[in-house]
């Protein structure tokens, strides 16, 4: 049986943020997936009628990258 949880990576450990249908001391495999930003969630939505030199620019912006949360 597989189970997808959101977990958060803190202080070297991974923290499921609901409780797990394991028994105590249970050995699984985990694949680890790193969340995609919203961002990247959201690509395609609104769709690009220009063609690939003409988004470069906007791609390869430093002014668009993320930031770091403090």
């Amino acid at each position: 049986m597989a189970i997808v949880v959101e977990a958060v990576y803190e202080n070297g450990v991974l923290k499921p943020a609901a409780p797990l249908p394991l028994k105590e001391r249970e050995t699984v495999r985990i694949t680890v997936e790193p969340q995609a930003s919203p961002i990247l969630q959201a690509r395609g939505i609104a769709g690009w009628a220009g063609d690939h030199a003409a988004l470069e620019p906007f791609a390869m912006s430093p002014e668009l990258d993320p930031q770091e949360s403090p």
